[in-house]
């Protein structure tokens, strides 16, 4: 056999070989791992009590009294920022698909200059608390205040969704508690934060965790840089060789990938279409990636909680410093781990991948066995849970911020609710925001967290900045407009989403596993009648082909008997995984026509108030005075 024939036997030996057993913290090890978590959480759980003391009123409680430097907001945003999805699924998808895993890190990184060039200033400026506030500043107070309080809910759940499962997951994988109890762990810490410490207590604590999480991963990058070379041609090459990654790009490729040599194979890694299939996909995921950062509720709250334009203008330059060096880091902690944990290992501790960065940490440290190992392990994934329970806690401040602010006071109280009230309102609804969480984290089991904020982030880029945009720059944006853009947007991307292929269809998944099972039963045939090989050989290729056939029949029985979708769909009407591409300009559009079909003096009489106040900031405090 020539070596080119041995490698691809190679290859496929590695590609088809049954995963191990979930990686989690050996019995020896687990003290050592609760103590880490135990002292990071009491770290935080000190900070939210020296913060408690400082929550006296409602802007105490929404935006910490907007008296957050600039640095200081820097750090928080980047703590917001840097979630669930940057560290664990970022880096694991980096790790299973190379290019297309960092594409999520780029976009959103290029999205901050929006923010910093179209957002952060006017919103400060026009905003108290909420995003309902920036509307309600020239609209119909009650009408828009219902709307985006229901739009920020929507994009919060499934943000929240994403970061309960990564917690979840962390937690499960590491010690081997249950799934559920994981989540309900995660959900009450980030009550903690919320309830006693408001918006105070969660920026310190997301300080914290910024920090912690950007040198953790500087020290992980300097040990992968010393064994395989600082970031330049010699360390891709080595990327392009490496026999796991080659693995790795073949089993994804399939029958595609037979015909490329290993080299070719190593090279596809770093070229794009292992996970987005279709260019016009990438389009659509960057649009979402780009524009949704504008749109976030827990990002823009942020910007209430400095003093002036200028610290929240500061503010977003220091975040964008932060987040620039931390998704750099990522793409050689994506790398690294697909060199020296493996993406075999990878998966076999979370099919999402979400594991990949807590596991490079402990293979960086000597392996499974070692004290360094499992320390490394375990500081890493604690400082990830913290980012998880940090960035849930400004999710769950938001969405009840949108209750309780918009609706209960705005709406239903008509802006008559006593400072004390209000306050009380908030607690109650973060009690009910982080129930819901709870739940939906639990259902929510087995995604990829990466996947879900990317989703989260169509919502917002179709439905919130189009109408936060275009209130603060276009004359004749008004009520219509803006509820009419909500509602287009929210339910297009939603809708969108439900007949993409992001849903599981159980007809095309069984002739999936029917395909992988036929072509196993052929590679057994042909294997059985080829006497090129040696027994060794054989025998192993056969114990790999009818593994992995014995999966696909066992994946095959557990799809049931169902036939549709969750809609009812046996196919998807939709073709791209995320919907921006098409539901960002319905919410444009949505805007311009409502605006333009239907007048509003109210609008229409106070632009010239908006337009000055959202570039000079003039009225402002004795607004919020009032």
């Amino acid at each position: 056999m020539n070596a080119w024939k041995q490698t691809r036997v190679t290859l496929a030996l590695l590609s088809l070989a049954p995963t191990a057993s979930a990686q989690t913290v050996g019995e020896e090890w687990r003290a050592l791992t609760f103590g880490v978590f135990a002292a990071i959480i009491a770290l935080t759980m000190y900070v939210t009590w020296r913060a408690a003391r400082k929550v006296r009123t409602s802007a105490d409680f929404y935006a910490a009294g907007s008296s957050v430097s600039g640095l200081q907001n820097g750090w928080a945003i980047a703590g917001d920022y840097l979630s669930a999805a940057s560290f664990l699924g970022i880096a694991g998808l980096i790790s299973l698909y190379g290019y297309d895993g960092f594409m999520y890190s780029v976009g959103w990184l290029v999205a901050y200059v929006t923010v910093l060039l179209v957002i952060a200033e006017p919103c400060r400026n026009i905003g108290k608390y909420t995003m309902g506030d920036i509307l309600a500043f020239r609209n119909n107070p009650r009408v828009v205040r219902a709307a985006m309080a229901l739009s920020t809910i929507t994009v919060s759940t499934f943000y929240l969704t994403a970061q309960m499962v990564g917690g979840g997951i962390l937690v499960k994988t590491l010690i081997g508690i249950d799934y559920e109890v994981s989540v309900i762990v995660v959900g009450v810490l980030m009550l903690s934060y919320v309830l006693f410490g408001g918006m105070v207590a969660t920026t310190y604590v997301q300080i914290i965790k910024a920090i912690l999480l950007v040198l953790a991963s500087l020290v992980m990058v300097g040990l992968v840089w010393a064994q395989y070379g600082f970031a330049g041609p010699a360390y891709f090459e080595q990327v392009v060789g490496n026999p796991g990654i080659q693995a790795r790009v073949a089993s994804l490729l399939g029958e595609a990938g037979g015909v490329l040599t290993p080299a070719e194979l190593g090279q596809r890694f770093l070229e794009p279409g292992l996970y987005l299939k279709s260019p016009i996909d990438q389009i659509s995921l960057g649009m979402a990636l780009v524009l949704g950062t504008a749109g976030m509720p827990h990002i823009l709250m942020r910007f209430f909680t400095v003093p002036t334009a200028q610290a929240a203008r500061i503010s977003v330059i220091w975040a964008m410093a932060i987040i620039g060096g931390f998704y750099v880091l990522t793409l050689f902690l994506g790398t690294g781990a697909a060199m020296i944990v493996g993406p075999e290992r990878i998966l076999a501790a979370d099919k999402g991948g979400n594991m990949a960065a807590p596991l490079l940490a402990q293979y960086l440290g000597g392996g499974p066995d070692a004290l360094l190992g499992n320390l490394m392990l375990s500081f890493v994934a604690a400082v990830a849970f913290a980012t998880i329970v940090a960035v849930v806690a400004g999710l769950v401040l938001a969405a009840a911020s949108a209750m309780s602010h918009d609706i209960w006071v705005g709406v239903i109280k008509g802006d008559q609710a006593t400072d004390a009230e209000e306050t009380r309102a908030a607690r109650v609804c973060s009690l009910i925001v982080g129930a819901i969480a709870i739940t939906i984290g639990i259902l929510a089991q087995g995604q990829n967290v990466a996947h879900l904020v990317a989703l989260a982030f169509a919502v917002a880029a179709s439905a919130n900045l189009p109408v936060i945009l275009l209130t603060l720059y276009w004359r004749r944006c008004n009520t219509a407009g803006c509820i009419a853009g909500l509602v287009v947007g929210t339910v297009s991307a939603v809708g969108l989403l439900l007949v993409s292929p992001n849903m599981s269809y159980p007809l095309q998944q069984r002739a999936a596993q029917q395909e992988i099972i036929r072509l196993q039963e052929v590679r057994i045939a042909n294997l059985e009648k080829d006497l090129t090989l040696v027994d060794e050989a054989r025998s192993q290729a056969l114990a790999a082909a009818r593994a992995a056939s014995a999966q696909a029949k066992k994946d095959l029985n557990r799809l049931g008997t169902g036939t549709t979708s969750l809609v009812g769909l046996e196919a998807p009407w939709f073709p791209l995984r995320n919907p921006g591409l098409l539901s960002i300009p319905l919410g444009f559009l949505a805007v311009l026509l409502g605006s333009l079909l239907y007048r509003d003096p109210r609008a229409e009489a106070r632009w010239q108030e908006l337009h000055v106040r959202a570039n000079t900031g003039i009225g402002r405090a004795a607004a919020n005075a009032h």
